[in-house]
């Protein structure tokens, strides 16, 4: 095999061919010099080409009979096609510098630009392996939900980094590290990074204290997300919104910042239901015997009524109230009943889960009623399934209404006034 001297000898050749022809010394050196070059640059090329296709097609074919996918994932990344650079890097490495020794400026820019080269070859291997790393990763369970990207990209500023002071020191050949150096520079990196410095702090708060996790739903009412976290990176946090949207939030106002996280609800038994109807103050009474006998009937709250009603009645005797007018003395009223009735409600209903607290409350009274509040949990988390166990609830709440001689207040329509009217003026 040829070296790069023997080379040099065969490559001056042309140089004494041209002399012999007659042409002076100095073109004689710049055609040995361009047609040299020329040839080195066509043999870089076609190894280059060669050894690319060379290599890519024998990586592809490797990762295909591994049963590992971390191979495959460095030939989504590229990782061979950058690989397959080297050789040919070698080669201009070896060869060119000694046809340009003889030339003192073209050979230190080669130099520059040959080492620049491969400091950025460097670089783009790194990174192609640290993202089929990442992705690797992501297919693992353990991994599926945390902030992947954000630390490749964390480990690709320092790299960038390390890779710019290389860069600036091949060209100027000054330590970049100097002191008054070092000041300048990290006065700007602060103003032109100040994001992205925010964003790895936050990343990294976001990551220890388990914050915010990939397929976490979350809802931010300050930039309008509401959905699953898809994407954590080291500058902003990608939200699917339910509509299909997405939401993108800077990182760090994930620290500065309050929002809401569904994760919570999702790993707990059930989803809770927290809704109220109001029901008109004049609709609740006093019930009297016939009214009780009627609500016997109703199979959920006739064994509370027997109960109850003969414990009121116990102590009515004991105290000899007179119950010829009905407040005296203790009585049950059809709002309080209509409670029992529901609590025995969710008790039976197999939606509404038993381990977690279940109740139904009488909130303060209001200019529109008196809310009644059903407070449980749907022991089915899915949205549209919660939706609809929600809605059979309170379907069957309005619908029972009625059986207590209750009623749920409603705010006049056009449609009622309309009617009053007519039958104020007949």
């Amino acid at each position: 095999m040829i070296n790069s001297i023997e080379f040099f000898d065969y490559a001056n050749f042309i140089k004494e061919v041209l002399i012999d022809k007659g042409i002076s010394n100095f073109w004689a050196e710049l055609l040995n010099l361009i047609i040299t070059l020329s040839i080195i640059g066509l043999i870089a090329f076609f190894l280059d080409r060669v050894l690319r296709r060379f290599i890519i097609k024998g990586f592809d074919v490797f990762s295909v009979k591994t049963s590992t996918t971390f191979d495959d994932f460095l030939v989504q990344s590229k990782f061979s096609r950058y690989f397959a650079h080297i050789i040919p890097l070698i080669f201009l490495k070896a060869f060119v510098p000694p046809v340009l020794k003889d030339f003192t400026f073209l050979f230190t820019s080669f130099d520059d630009v040959i080492n620049i080269y491969t400091i950025i070859l460097i670089v783009k291997i790194v990174r192609s392996f640290l993202r089929s790393t990442q992705r690797y990763l992501r297919t693992k369970e353990r991994y599926k939900d945390k902030p992947l990207e954000s630390y490749v990209q964390v480990a690709m500023i320092f790299l960038w980094g390390l890779a710019i002071i290389f860069i600036i020191y091949q060209l100027t050949g000054r330590d970049i590290l100097s002191f008054a150096t070092l000041g300048a520079a990290s006065a700007v990196i602060l103003l032109i990074f100040k994001d992205t410095i925010l964003g790895f702090v936050a990343s990294i708060q976001v990551s220890v204290n388990d914050i915010v996790r990939i397929g976490d739903w979350i809802a931010y009412t300050k930039f309008g997300a509401d959905g699953t976290v898809t994407d954590i990176n080291l500058a902003s946090v990608r939200v699917r919104n339910w509509d299909n949207t997405f939401t993108t939030i800077p990182t760090y106002s994930l620290i500065s910042d309050s929002f809401q996280n569904w994760r919570g609800m999702e790993e707990s038994g059930g989803r809770r239901i927290k809704r109220a109807v109001l029901i008109k103050q004049s609709s609740i009474k006093f019930l009297n015997p016939e009214e009780i006998k009627d609500l016997k009937k109703i199979h959920l709250v006739a064994q509370y009524l027997e109960n109850k009603y003969k414990e009121i009645t116990d102590y009515n005797n004991e105290i000899n109230a007179d119950k010829s007018v009905l407040i005296n003395g203790r009585n049950l009223t059809n709002f309080g009943v209509f409670r029992k009735y529901l609590d025995a409600y969710l008790e039976q209903n197999n939606a509404v889960s038993k381990e977690l607290f279940s109740m139904v409350r009488q909130l303060a009274p209001t200019s529109k009623g008196i809310p009644l509040e059903i407070y449980c949990f749907s022991t089915n988390k899915q949205w549209a399934n919660y939706e609809e166990v929600m809605a059979d609830i309170f379907d069957h709440v309005i619908a029972a209404i009625p059986y207590f001689d209750l009623e749920v207040f409603e705010e006049p329509t056009g449609k009622d006034i309309k009617s009053l009217v007519s039958q104020s003026q007949s």
